[in-house]
């Protein structure tokens, strides 16, 4: 059997270390660094072009030179020289001394010999996003055909990694206007209410008829909902500014939401964490099950007046329970829809095929209990 082309090993260890990535100057820095060791370049460069400017490069990624001998050459390259040609007619390029091209402008002072050149351009959804520049052959000597296409396989496969940056960045841009959008449906159905309930009670304590010391029990009552409501509203800030990340697991994201909430209750929740939770709770189920905990648990200090509460979040049969359990005040006779919270709640059970139940406990408290399938 004919031994495989040790450049085709090369070729795959450069896709892999290019393609695990997802932030785009990792990728950049990446793609760089395996094209150099791909065709044993010294020196290797990434030029990105600039999008209001096609003629010249916004930024520019290099390998191999020492900080002294960059800071010695100045300014980095804009895509003057040789480099503008292949911004002018981006097919790829070989040479074997890049000094002898017609375009070639110099080196600038401080800049080492430069002979042999590979070029080649990256194209992002077939629009250039910028060039490979590859020079000086270790050992001496030029770069051959072959090692000219590896660079334009590696630069196809640059593209198609820095699409996945971009696409990854998107989905993450919509991911937080989706959460930010909650957190606005939150405001609406909970400070604002309150705030609004707040007013009607201050109003009917300027009615005529009623005593001054029901008037100071209805200033109080007014005076802690504000301070409830403010507190809400520096809660929802901290989630507006604290968009789960990818790499955040469930279990984290429940212990930062009882954290939280403790300076809201005046106690730290106590939080039981049962089953693989990190493992079958993926992001879209963590993304309802979150605000739920942070819903129950704001109920629990606006309403309860409790002195403890108790969360367990289990993985059961299939299911992922929630259960809310405090030593308050109960349920009020007739459960708003609307109010506490009770409807958002609900909704978010409903959509993933799920149901939340709300009920007094036997001897003080509430018990809320919510139930997803996985």
């Amino acid at each position: 059997m004919d031994a495989i082309d040790p450049r085709l090993g090369r070729l795959l260890d450069a896709v892999l270390a290019v393609a695990e990535d997802l932030d785009l100057d990792a990728v950049l820095e990446r793609v760089v660094v395996a094209a150099c060791g791909l065709v044993g370049a010294r020196y290797g460069a990434l030029g990105v072009i600039d999008d209001d400017d096609p003629a010249r490069l916004s930024s520019f990624v290099h390998h191999g030179m020492d900080p002294g001998t960059v800071a010695r050459m100045g300014a980095l390259p804009t895509g003057r020289g040789l480099l503008g040609q292949l911004l002018r007619d981006p097919r790829p390029l070989r040479l074997d001394d890049l000094t002898e091209h017609p375009a070639a402008s110099g080196l600038p002072v401080g800049h080492p010999p430069m002979g042999a050149f590979i070029g080649a351009p990256i194209r992002v959804r077939g629009d250039v996003f910028g060039n490979l520049y590859l020079t000086e052959k270790r050992g001496g000597g030029p770069f051959s055909i072959e090692d000219e296409a590896a660079v334009v396989a590696l630069a196809a496969v640059a593209g198609s990694a820095i699409a996945n940056v971009k696409l990854s960045v998107r989905s993450r841009e919509l991911s937080v206007v989706r959460e930010r959008d909650r957190i606005g449906r939150d405001l609406h159905d909970t400070v604002i209410q309150n705030l609004y309930a707040t007013g009607l009670g201050l109003q009917a304590a300027q009615r005529s008829g009623v005593d001054a010391a029901d008037v100071q029990v209805r200033i109080g009552r007014a005076i802690e909902s504000i301070d409830a409501t403010v507190k809400e509203i520096r809660s929802t800030i901290f989630a507006l500014h604290d968009v789960p990340s990818q790499d955040r697991r469930p279990r984290t994201r429940l212990l930062a939401v009882a954290e939280e909430m403790a300076s809201l209750l005046g106690f730290p929740p106590r939080l039981r964490l049962e089953g693989p939770i990190d493992t079958v709770v993926d992001r879209d189920l963590a993304d309802h099950l979150v605000p739920v905990l942070r819903e129950s648990l704001t109920n629990v200090a606006k309403h309860a007046r409790a002195s403890t509460v108790v969360v367990r979040v289990e993985v059961v049969g299939g299911m992922l329970e929630l259960e809310v359990v405090d030593d308050g005040v109960g349920l009020p006779d007739a459960l708003r829809v609307n109010g506490m919270g009770v409807a958002n709640v609900r909704e978010r059970a409903e959509l993933l095929g799920g149901e939340a139940q709300f009920a007094s406990v036997v001897g003080g408290g509430t018990r809320v209990l919510w139930r997803v399938p996985l």
